[in-house]
């Protein structure tokens, strides 16, 4: 999630009383998560496709 976080973050030009300098404008919060669960979801499709290959054997024999 961290590696997504960043991704599109503009700055308010004129944050009004009360808000945060360096708070995003729009933070699009839910097309992160969806971006991370995605990413996620690949990585460990690659995961589990080099376990069952047995190219990397982690099970004891």
């Amino acid at each position: 999630m961290f590696t997504v976080l960043p991704w599109g973050v503009r700055k308010v030009e004129n944050p009004g009383k009360g808000h945060a300098d360096g708070a995003p404008e729009k933070p699009m919060m839910w097309r992160k998560v969806a971006i991370t669960t995605l990413l996620a979801g690949l990585v460990w499709l690659g995961v589990f496709a080099l376990v069952e290959s047995d190219l990397i054997a982690i099970r004891g024999q």
